[in-house]
């Protein structure tokens, strides 16, 4: 049984409808989280964009619901016109337990296949200090990133990893999702990691996630 996460990044006035495209499918989980873009001014300008204040709507769906919801997004938002967003989907691994696969997948009954992943792109996450974002970006840019969209967080991490690793989790922190081409993941995280990795001030953890499905990197 092919189970996706599905994240959709749309402008901050569009959230609530996006999550409502959820909603119709009467999907188990709807979460919504508040973001900002890093696109820079001069791209904002080209584009005739304004804001980049973002919702992260964040969702599980069965590979039918993910492609729909999809092709929802792309009738209703028209999300693969630069500026009104960018939806993907990562394939879940494992689900803890009968009943909360059940709960997920509606209770579908398990196909047992495999299903097709095409990792043509993939999610790079990065977890930096509070107010490196810029600093990020820049050397995500220089090796051919596009953009990116970050969530203020408060990290919760394990005296552990400041004391061995010089890492600190447990400061505030900004979480930074950058989509990229498969063959350009390498080149960004190299240069993310030179540039802010763990012993500059900016301390990033960096690593990426395959992505099976995207809508709206027309820009790319």
């Amino acid at each position: 049984m092919e189970l996706n996460y599905v994240i959709s990044i749309v402008d901050r006035d569009k959230g609530e409808y996006m999550a409502s495209i959820c909603m119709e499918r009467e999907l188990p989980i709807v979460l919504t989280a508040l973001g900002r873009g890093t696109a820079t001014k001069k791209l904002l300008d080209l584009y005739g964009l304004e804001s980049t204040e973002k919702s992260v709507v964040v969702t599980i769906a069965s590979a039918k619901n993910t492609r729909d919801l999809i092709l929802q997004a792309r009738k209703k938002l028209y999300i693969d016109i630069p500026g009104n967003g960018i939806m993907l989907s990562i394939p879940i691994k494992s689900v803890g337990g009968g009943k909360t696969l059940a709960f997920l997948s509606d209770h579908a009954t398990p196909d047992k296949s495999l299903p097709r992943m095409n990792f043509d792109h993939e999610m790079i996450v990065v977890i930096a200090n509070e107010g490196y974002t810029e600093q990020v970006m820049d050397a995500a840019r220089t090796a051919g990133a596009m953009g990116g969209t970050v969530i203020h967080t408060k990290g919760t991490g394990a005296k552990k990893a400041e004391k061995f690793y010089g890492v600190s989790l447990v400061n505030e922190k900004e979480m930074i999702f950058i989509v990229a081409k498969s063959s350009e993941k390498a080149g960004i995280i190299s240069n993310i990691v030179k540039e802010t990795g763990p012993d500059s001030p900016a301390g990033t953890i960096v690593f990426s996630l395959p992505v099976s499905r995207v809508a709206g990197l027309r820009l790319l």
